[in-house]
């Protein structure tokens, strides 16, 4: 079958080119996918189904579309939209993967995963990984007023945009020996994922095999697209 990928499209709240490309991108995903995989930060922040639902109306319900039509959907959370909750899964009928996760795409088993938890080297990046992942606190976050929640979740953006400007560039990404463990430990040949908005595929030599490590392109008003893969594993960029 056909399987589109995409990831960190990090859309904003307001009208944005992003969001027209992101409907156009479903709508051709729609023509021709089985299967629909969104790999994290899809949304820029939500801090919510019951805000997000609705500020993003016109993606949910083209979301809705794609899986009324048939399309398997799935997605996996990111470190922006790690809020999506039971109620998004139930608007839009799309079915949450654990990260990381192996999915078999075009015959090739493949892990599949966001990708932030591989960004070893950056240790106050990881604290911070830990403590928004508690359950609790989550739970805590979501009963504030919504103005609170977007209060918080705009201070923690732009807190992050100069945490990421002051680091050097090199412990931003993933570390190198954290992915040969991923691929140890999975036992495949391939890996798939974002977040680190380096979009690129890397090749090398793993326990005596040919790996692969496709890095998804974050979007830009210039560049938005996401990877569809076909049932005999051919590759080819999906452009909104």
């Amino acid at each position: 079958m056909n399987v589109w990928l995409v990831s960190d499209l990090h859309l904003p709240p307001k009208p944005s080119p992003l969001r027209e490309g992101f409907l156009r991108w479903l709508a051709a995903a729609q023509a021709d996918a089985q299967q629909v995989i969104l790999l994290g930060d899809i949304f820029e922040a939500w801090i919510g189904d019951d805000l997000g639902i609705d500020t993003y109306a016109e993606e949910v319900a083209a979301l809705r579309a794609l899986t009324a039509a048939g399309v398997d959907l799935r997605f996996m959370v990111g470190n922006r939209d790690f809020l999506l909750g039971d109620a998004f899964c139930a608007a839009t009928g799309a079915r949450k993967l654990p990260d990381p996760c192996i999915v078999t795409l075009g015959g090739r088993p493949t892990l599949l995963s966001h990708g932030d938890q591989w960004c070893t080297d950056d240790r106050g990046y990881q604290r911070y990984r830990r403590v928004i992942s508690r359950r609790g606190l989550q739970r805590l976050f979501l009963r504030l007023p919504r103005t609170w929640r977007q209060g918080i979740a705009d201070r923690m953006r732009q807190q992050s945009r100069e945490f990421t400007a002051e680091k050097n560039t090199t412990i931003t990404d993933v570390s190198a020996e954290t992915v040969v463990n991923a691929f140890k430990h999975a036992g495949v040949d391939r890996i798939i994922h974002g977040h680190t908005h380096r979009p690129q595929t890397h090749r090398s030599p793993i326990n005596g095999r040919d790996c692969e490590r496709i890095v998804l392109p974050d979007w830009t008003p210039t560049r938005m697209e996401g990877l569809r893969i076909d049932a005999s594993d051919r590759l080819s960029p999906t452009p909104a």
